[in-house]
């Protein structure tokens, strides 16, 4: 059989070396069967063809069609596929596999260590390392990585000048990389050449002094060596720059650590000039304290709040108050807490405000406390007037505020802002609330205050701020006259509802006008008044209407009944019915029955409403208790309706005809009510359609009346039917 490839022998191999068989889907086991199937396939070949010539010619010919892709191994072309999917009986895990990859790995090859015995041959080896670094450089003179490590080898072998020189020599590529410096200070400070290292420190804080790190590791190792006058002057070297935070805070803490106190302090005093800000201003302050000098603390908080002012946040000034906590100093805590919320922008002290709350709980008193909620209640309502000034439900609420206070200078000042923004449209929904801010501090004048003539002011501005000729309140008008009236000022307060008549004129001007002469008592002023009211709104029916309420009160009933006929009598009326009702209703009141069924029929020679004749019929059979008067005006409206032919109108009435006759009349007269009552039916009608298309039809409600005679019926349909033929005519 021809020989299997690697992999096949491979897999054989593992199989035999765990003594077990190999599956029939093992590529293995696929590759030996298609073998076998070859090499059947080429004895048949040769027996057909009559010798091995042609065996060795099929095999030739199977060769030539399978060049240019891989050999099939299955023998089933390009339908191969696994026929037996089913598990071996004996698996080999994933895991056995793996060990035996890893038993069978190959070492890789290592280089062989390289042992130099006598003098030339470490000749030879520096000479060829050093040429294998100087073609690198060559090739690469900015690769920085290359010339360090050309350096660091030179030093690994003792060559410390030639280390030198390779350092000097990157530095002359690229002098103002970190990086280089580094590890040549490294090296000089790793083999202690100290001086070496002071003379590159100093080169480099020449070349490079905003690069701290240099600085940092020179003062170091001067105080690693002892030298601490040396790293004093490279300290004070470095202030010269004027470098950023750190600097100044490390020669604070080399001087602490050399138990020079005063030192420090005149630098932090120097880090102060040099840097005002609030943090420098916080780190002297701590120093201070941390060193028992309580007066210089405060003094440098005093002196941060005179020079920064407005630049100080709401930190500083917390740490000025617990620094006086720590003291014992609490009024001085206070006072620093009130100094900050008063100077500081409200947005941006919320932190302060918490911390003033709980310092006011545990050390302060109730009224401290109010004070800090009631600033904080002001700020809120203060950025909510700066977004909208206009907004007069937060103007009301902060006007409580001050008023639950009690500061009237505060409140007088609220009130006087919030009626400087007027309202921009002359639209009087949206005066409403601005209206109400000056009765809200008028009020406040006259009954807190007492402050009558301020009150009195108020509300003379108020009218002068109202648009009177686009709009009025007559609210307005009502309360300033009742100011006078209590301060017994009744001439001022007629005034003004005069005032109000000539300029406002509206209705409820002279109803309260009027209620204040009725409760006065002056009866011959409320009707000069509803005089003038009936001469401004003669078609208003509520001035008819109080003027008899008026003169029937006062038992002057020829003059309510004069007032009524010349009502009744208006051809412009705007809803007629209500003193039609009142004139009714005065008879009525005065037992006069047969004046008031005369009102009655008047009214149903004016009109012929269908509510009229329920209202007339109930009144004559409920309050005249006469039935027949009622038959009477019901057959009238019946028949009425009937010649106009208005149906839903003549079904109404008839079915009110039969409810007053079951409540008040007999049962035969109930009979015949009901013989009379309509019947609804739905009727169908035509509807005038566009030009071109079929007419349309809609169904509608009506009525059906046994009085009605079929041949009455009969006509209407006739009518409705030539109305029709005519449309059509028309149409065509």
């Amino acid at each position: 059989r021809p020989p299997a490839s690697a992999m096949a022998q491979a897999s054989l191999a593992r199989c035999a070396a765990w003594g077990l068989s190999p599956p029939r889907h093992c590529p293995t086991h696929v590759s030996m069967r298609a073998a076998a199937r070859a090499v059947r396939r080429i004895d048949v070949g040769s027996v057909g063809a009559g010798g091995s010539g042609g065996a060795v010619g099929a095999m030739a010919e199977a060769g030539g069609r399978r060049r240019g892709r891989p050999e099939d191994t299955t023998g089933l072309g390009k339908n191969a596929m696994v026929r037996n999917k089913t598990a071996n009986p004996q698996q080999i895990t994933a895991e056995q596999l793996l060990r035996e990859a890893v038993d069978r790995q190959e070492q890789e090859a290592k280089a062989p260590k390289q042992y130099i015995t006598d003098e030339d041959e470490l000749v030879m080896y520096k000479v060829r390392k050093r040429k294998e670094f100087e073609d690198v450089i060559r090739m690469q003179r900015q690769n920085i990585g290359e010339w360090v490590k050309y350096a660091q080898w030179e030093a690994s072998q003792q060559e410390f000048r030639r280390a030198r020189s390779i350092f000097e020599r990157a530095l002359h590529v690229e002098y103002q990389n970190t990086s280089i410096w580094l590890k040549y200070l490294e090296m000089e400070m790793k083999n202690k050449f100290v001086n070496h290292a002071r003379n590159l420190f100093d080169r480099v804080t020449q070349l490079l002094p905003r690069v701290d790190q240099f600085w940092y590791k020179y003062s170091y190792m001067e105080e690693l060596l002892g030298n601490y006058a040396g790293a004093r002057g490279i300290f004070e070297r470095w202030m010269e720059w004027e470098p950023d935070d750190n600097a100044w805070l490390q020669y604070v803490k080399f001087e602490e650590r050399c138990k020079e106190i005063e030192k420090a302090r005149r630098v932090m005093e120097r880090y102060v000039n040099v840097r005002p800000t609030q943090q420098a201003f916080l780190r002297l302050c701590k120093f201070e304290e941390k060193h028992n000098s309580i007066a210089r603390a405060r003094s440098g908080f005093e002196k941060g709040v005179e020079l920064l002012g407005n630049e100080l946040d709401e930190k500083f000034y917390m740490k000025f108050a617990q620094f006086e906590q720590r003291q014992r100093e609490m009024e001085r805590a206070q006072a620093i807490y009130k100094l900050a919320l008063d100077v500081l922008p409200k947005g941006a002290s919320d932190e302060l405000y918490r911390a003033y709350v709980s310092f006011e709980k545990q050390h302060g008193d109730r009224d401290a406390i109010e004070e800090v909620v009631l600033n904080k209640r002001r700020y809120i309502y203060e950025e909510g007037i700066k977004k909208n000034p206009r907004n007069y439900d937060i103007w009301f609420d902060y006007a409580r505020l001050e008023e639950s206070c009690g500061e009237v200078g505060r409140i007088r000042e609220v009130y006087e802002r919030a009626i400087a923004n007027r309202p921009p449209v002359m639209q009087k929904r949206y005066w409403r609330r601005y209206v109400y801010l000056w009765l809200y501090y008028a009020l406040f004048e006259e009954l807190q205050t007492g402050d009558i003539d301020k009150a009195r002011a108020v509300y003379d501005g108020l009218l002068k701020v109202i648009p009177h000729k686009q709009f009025s309140f007559a609210k307005v008008w009502r309360i300033y006259a009742e100011f006078e009236v209590r301060q017994l000022n009744l001439d001022r307060a007629r005034k003004i509802f005069g005032r109000a008549i000539a300029e406002c004129a509206k209705e409820r001007i002279f109803l309260d006008y009027a209620d204040l002469e009725m409760r006065l008592g002056n009866i011959d002023r409320c009707r000069k008044i509803y005089e003038k009211f009936l001469e401004l709104h003669p078609q208003n029916p509520k001035a008819w209407n109080v003027y008899v309420d008026l003169e029937d009160s006062v038992g002057e009933l020829d003059r309510a009944r004069a007032l009524c006929d010349l009502a009744v009598q208006q051809e412009r009326l705007d809803m007629p019915e209500l003193v039609w009702k009142r004139y009714i209703d005065l008879e009525v009141s005065n037992e006069e029955i047969e004046r008031a069924r005369r009102v009655w029929l008047r009214l149903l020679e004016r009109t012929s409403h269908v509510r009229v004749f329920v209202a007339y019929t109930e009144f004559e059979a409920t309050t005249a208790k006469s039935m027949a008067n009622a038959r009477e005006a019901l057959e009238r409206g019946v028949k009425h309706f009937k010649s106009e032919q208005r149906s839903d109108e003549r079904a109404m009435l008839l079915e009110h005809w039969l409810k007053l006759e079951r409540e008040h009349g007999d049962a035969a007269a109930v009979e015949a009510i009901e013989k009379r009552q309509a019947k609804r039916v739905k009727k169908r009608r035509s509807v005038p359609a566009e030009e071109g298309q079929q007419d349309a039809f809609e169904e509608y409600m009506d009525y059906i009346f046994p009085d009605d005679k079929p041949e009455q019926q009969n006509l209407k349909i006739l009518e409705m039917a030539h109305a029709w033929k005519k449309r059509k005519l028309n149409a065509g």
